[in-house]
């Protein structure tokens, strides 16, 4: 009985985990990294990809507004040429792609991009085509003053 109770305590132990074995976790450490560096390039180049047309656009101290919902834009050259992102526009067809456009119908808002050097008439007439369609948010887009 002696030896019985000697070789169950004293020879082979059940081990209680792997020693040496593969190893069948995944290390997030480089996954995170990478995933971070990603959003940081993301997070520097969103502003600078502005659809539409490349205008200057006059500058104002008025505060910009805070929007959920990204809005239609309308360009106006200095030429009063006339965009819905890169497609040119007659002033026939802008009421009818905005209604293609907008997800909400007339209440959908609307921004009018006019480029500084652009006739001033021109601009109110875009805006009269704009709300004579039935949109009702229609503002002017500038850019913030520089001090």
């Amino acid at each position: 009985m002696g030896m019985a109770a000697g070789a169950s305590q004293g020879g082979k132990r059940r081990r209680r985990g792997r020693r040496g074995g593969p190893i069948n976790e995944i290390n997030m450490t480089p996954f995170i990294d990478v995933v971070l560096v990603l959003l940081i390039i993301f997070m520097v180049a969103a502003p600078m990809m502005t659809v539409g047309v490349p205008l200057d656009l006059p500058q104002s101290k008025a505060s910009p507004l805070n929007s959920d919902v990204k809005p239609i834009t309308l360009s106006i050259r200095q030429t009063g040429q006339i965009f819905l992102g890169e497609d040119e526009l007659t002033d026939d067809t802008i009421v009818p792609k905005l209604m293609e456009t907008a997800k909400t119908g007339t209440e959908e808002r609307v921004f009018v991009r006019g480029d500084k050097r652009v006739d001033y008439g021109r601009v109110a007439q875009v805006m009269a085509i704009v709300t004579g369609g039935g949109f009702k948010k229609v503002a002017l887009v500038t850019e913030p003053e520089h001090q």
